[in-house]
């Protein structure tokens, strides 16, 4: 059983107990359910954009704890000191360490970068859940999903006004994806089942993806120039979050690593 498996299976048990738990009614009801998500397509498009997708992170399975001392407000007002183009906060407890109190306390500072829920989302609930927490993007990772599931949970959230970032790590994943066109598809140069990291698989990836998809890279992003790199192969988002957590400072080093990319 990969460390993937046991996550899906946790997480599948996890949401069963909280949809018997929590009425769908309420969460429709919360305060944010009305905001207008920010989109992140625009702000990764839009001129100057630095393409930053900075990541809150507590710890994660293959490191354990990454940075248990910095609070979410300390982070998330540092990220926006940098002018980064949206926001990624892991709401996973059990692997992650992080919470949804986690996105509604971010919520309350940054009123002006779309904010990515960082979980497995198993069940459509997931996707209503993060809307009511002040969620912009909900993350699908293909090799969690199938093909039809993909389908269903991305008509959900767009029904819902959110936009979707499609994560792929395999060719098998992206032929999950229906019709890539306009989507915004995430690769993950870490492997879910191993926790590898290999930027070069990326690359040969996003050869597959047509250019009127946004593809982002996630993961292992430690230097400002593998952007460069990065973007001679089409990526215009890049999801970062170990490289800046696991400083005193992550707003601070968030900061400085964009100014060597400008």
């Amino acid at each position: 059983m990969t460390i993937l498996d046991k996550i899906i299976a946790f997480k599948k048990t996890e949401i069963a107990k909280i949809k018997a738990e929590v009425p769908v009614k309420k969460l429709v009801e919360s305060p944010n359910f009305k905001n207008a998500p920010f989109s992140l397509k625009k702000s990764l498009l839009q001129v100057g954009s630095t393409g930053i997708i900075a990541e809150f992170k507590r710890q994660s399975p293959s490191k354990g704890v990454i940075n248990d001392k910095s609070t979410i407000i300390e982070v998330t007002e540092g990220y926006l000191d940098a002018n980064v183009a949206g926001q990624s906060i892991l709401t996973d407890t059990s692997f992650f360490g992080g919470t949804m109190a986690d996105l509604l306390e971010a919520r309350t500072v940054n009123q002006l970068k779309p904010i990515l829920r960082k979980d497995f989302i198993v069940d459509g609930f997931q996707i209503v859940e993060a809307k009511a927490i002040g969620a912009d993007v909900v993350l699908l990772i293909a090799a969690c999903l199938t093909a039809q599931e993909l389908k269903n949970y991305g008509q959900l959230a767009n029904d819902l006004g959110l936009e979707v970032l499609y994560e792929v790590h395999t060719q098998e994943d992206l032929d999950k994806v229906n019709d890539l066109d306009n989507k915004i598809i995430g690769i993950n140069n870490r492997n879910l089942k191993t926790f590898e990291v290999d930027l070069e698989h990326s690359m040969k990836l996003a050869s597959q993806i047509p250019d009127s998809a946004l593809k982002v890279s996630e993961s292992g992003i430690s230097d400002p120039r593998i952007i460069t790199g990065l973007k001679e192969h089409g990526f215009q988002g890049f999801l970062i979050g170990e490289t800046f957590m696991k400083t005193d400072n992550p707003g601070q080093a968030c900061k400085e690593f964009i100014d060597q990319i400008r």
